[in-house]
């Protein structure tokens, strides 16, 4: 071997450790390589793999709002919510809203799957130069509406993004492109205004331009579609230059994907923003009505939870409320009241109207302006009912004792104080102080002698009058007092009460708890029926049909304080007068209808002129049946079975009758004069108690946000006369 041989292979035989290093270094760069690929793609797996399926999460749809519909099916309004979303079939979306979403949010979306690749790789690059703390970049349309429906509160992360890619691909396997894009546009959110939110286009299109969404135009929905990606930033009503610039932007993109010219870009550049403020979603027709459908939501849907608190499941549950108010009810109901009070000087009326066969509440009607006070005196106003009160004691006398009203004589004489043992100075009287000896209840009843009621409320226990009342719907606790017989009561009652409880005279017997919503559709198809309470007898049919032959009387019998109900058809009720006339009441009903008026003035316990319950409330009640009947003039039909009573006798009972009319008088009571008295012995009998409750401090409800929520003073519950208060539930 030559020296110059020796010399190559010994430079040969030098470099090759070098080689062998790099080769080596390569291939252990290359396996490291691949088995980190390996283990990304595993963790990749494992993490796809343990994330729940499609069919195995529920989708946290953003709810929408809940409206509330007449009986006859036209819109009452919407119940207040910060989340406004009222979903729209994808006939109904604009073609051109379509497209601008798309071309601005996801340009290929009908070409590629579920996934973008490229967007992907762009975003995880982004997401390494970012620290790992949130992952950035456009994502699909599919990928959106997977984030929006089942990981709206899921970290932004790669685990994440894995995560929504998953469901993303089961998505589009499940549906089709046309559901994907429909879905999206009903379910993201498009800005807020006037702090409510409006998840969908359904939404957005009235808060932005005040007009449903078929309607807009091409400018309209270029502005709709380019606001998901920045809600606040896009706002028109905040930034309009951001908001015009953002337009533009859509519509190129639109010219871009072959949707539109650009001559038609450059036109829809051009026009206004076309924006128009609306209150479509905080208008509400018969807002006394309505409030009260919402109270009775929140307590069937949210029971226990204060007023004050939000229902969730009511106010964002996107539910179709279809009550029984019936707007022709309505109307003739504050064409009543506002015909005979609530001008300039006169007393406040409120009326309930209901359906005693079911108890649907028709009605509900106030001579008050709901934007000056929301108070209602006809579910919340609690007032002294005066001799209306005396129907539980006729009540009872028939269901307790089988006492006979026409055979049951009681000595109609003024009750000095120490007529009754316990209460040395409980006095009674009636408004006229004139008296007619000895009496049977039934013409008792029909001139509303308090001095005969006082007697025998005593008489049958005041104890079973309570729980009568009570049985037949009256809600107000009851203390048991024996004032309470002739409407001396430490609460007052409601219009509402007394018209359901009368209804279950009309109605044969059977109390029905009064309900103002027939049935709630959910957005699932779901239906919870609310029209068809619970019903419960009380009384047997021939009982019912003895008081109403009693209280037809109290309107068709000349000497009756009821004369001026009578507009010529069966019916039958009562007149109430509160001490010093300061309340005024007639509850009366048909088979067809249970109405309670109430007249008054909200504010203080104030004596009205000539403010007998036969002289203001009685035409009131004549006005509304007389056109709410509708043509009806049917009577009561007479029960199978006829009810057999005996004379009641009492340790207060009067005679046989023999010396009916022997008394100091003939004149009626009109159910005005109550006990008189007072001092420490005697807590319940005072001028005052009888005309007004005392009063305790306002427990503010508020279905709704709303203003003025304080009741009028001379409303409410509690002890200590002339506060304001509302009353407790």
């Amino acid at each position: 071997m030559s020296r110059r041989e020796r010399q190559r292979r010994y430079r040969r035989n030098r470099r090759h450790p070098v080689k062998r290093v790099l080769v080596m270094t390569v291939l252990i760069g290359v396996s490291t390589l691949v088995l980190g690929g390996l283990a990304i793609a595993g963790w990749v797996a494992a993490v796809a793999d343990s994330a729940p399926n499609l069919n195995q999460r529920s989708p946290e749809v953003p709810g929408g709002n809940s409206q509330v519909f007449a009986s006859d099916g036209s819109s009452l309004g919407f119940i207040h919510s910060t989340l406004l979303r009222t979903p729209v079939p994808g006939t109904q979306i604009p073609t051109a809203l379509k497209h601008a979403t798309v071309a601005i949010e996801d340009r290929r979306f009908f070409q590629h799957g579920a996934l973008d690749y490229q967007g992907i790789l762009r975003a995880a690059v982004r997401d390494v130069f970012n620290g790992g703390s949130t992952l950035q970049g456009a994502s699909t349309l599919t990928m959106q509406l997977a984030n929006q429906l089942y990981l709206p509160h899921h970290q932004r992360d790669l685990r994440y993004k894995i995560i929504q890619a998953k469901l993303a691909q089961q998505l589009e396997k499940a549906h089709s492109k046309d559901w994907i894009l429909d879905q999206y546009l009903n379910d993201v959110p498009y800005g807020t205004v006037g702090g409510q939110t409006a998840y969908g286009v359904g939404a957005a299109s009235q808060i932005f331009f005040d007009k449903p969404v078929s309607q807009l135009d091409l400018a309209q929905s270029a502005l709709l579609a380019g606001m998901p990606q920045a809600p606040s930033e896009y706002n028109p009503f905040i930034t309009s230059k951001l908001a015009t610039k953002r337009r533009s932007d859509v519509l190129q993109a639109m010219v871009k994907s072959g949707y539109i010219t650009q001559s038609q870009a450059d036109v829809a550049s051009k026009e206004p923003l076309g924006i128009k403020r609306n209150a479509a979603y905080e208008e509400r027709r018969q807002p006394y009505a309505f409030d009260y459908v919402v109270q009775q939501l929140h307590e069937r849907f949210c029971p226990g939870r204060p007023f004050t608190a939000s229902c969730p499941k009511v106010d964002q549950g996107g539910l179709k409320i279809h009550t029984t108010i019936n707007l022709q009810d309505q109307q003739q109901a504050q064409s009543a009241v506002l015909s005979h009070e609530g001008g300039s000087g006169n007393p406040a009326a409120a009326l309930v109207s209901i359906d005693p066969t079911n108890g649907h509440v028709l009605a509900i009607a106030n001579t008050s302006d709901y934007s000056q006070s929301s108070f209602d005196y006809a579910t919340e106003g609690q007032r002294q009912p005066g001799s209306s009160f005396k129907v539980y004691a006729l009540m009872t006398l028939i269901h307790d004792y089988d006492g006979d009203p026409n055979q049951t004589f009681y000595n109609s004489h003024f009750l000095a104080q120490g007529w009754l043992p316990g209460y040395p100075t409980y006095s009674v009287h009636t408004a006229e102080q004139t008296y007619q000896g000895n009496i049977d209840v039934t013409h008792a009843t029909i001139v509303s002698d308090n001095t005969v009621f006082a007697q025998l409320g005593v008489d049958l226990g005041m104890n079973k009058v309570d729980a009568t009342a009570h049985a037949m719907g009256i809600t107000t606790k009851l203390d048991g007092n024996p004032a309470e017989v002739i409407g001396g009561l430490t609460q007052g009652v409601t219009p509402l009460e007394m018209a359901d409880a009368y209804a279950t005279i009309a109605n044969g017997g059977w109390h029905i708890p009064p309900t103002a919503v027939d049935k709630v559709a959910f957005p699932d198809g779901s239906v919870v029926n609310m029209g068809t309470p619970p019903k419960k007898q009380v009384f047997s049919s021939a009982e019912a049909y003895e008081a109403i032959s009693v209280l037809k009387q109290v309107i068709t019998n000349s000497g009756g304080t009821g004369t001026a109900a009578n507009y010529g058809c069966p019916a039958a009720g009562k007149t109430g007068t509160a001490e010093n006339l300061e309340n005024a009441w007639f509850v009366g009903f048909t088979p067809q209808l249970s109405t309670a008026v109430w007249v008054g003035f909200p504010n203080a316990n104030t004596p009205m002129d000539n403010g007998f319950g036969g002289t203001l409330a009685a035409p009131i009640w004549h006005d509304y049946m007389s056109s709410a009947s509708n043509g009806y003039c049917g009577d009561w039909s007479q029960p199978s079975s006829q009810w057999q009573g005996t004379a009641f006798t009492g340790p207060h009972s009067g005679g046989s009758g023999q010396n009916a009319g022997n008394g100091n008088g003939n004149g009626n009571g009109n159910g005005t004069g109550n006990g008189t008295g007072g001092g420490a012995v005697n807590p319940y009998y005072n001028p005052q108690l009888y005309s007004q409750p005392p009063q305790g401090p306002p427990q503010v409800r508020v279905p709704t946000p709303r203003t003025g929520v304080a009741p009028p003073t001379g409303f409410g519950t509690g002890r200590g006369g002339g506060g304001g208060g509302k009353k407790t539930r």
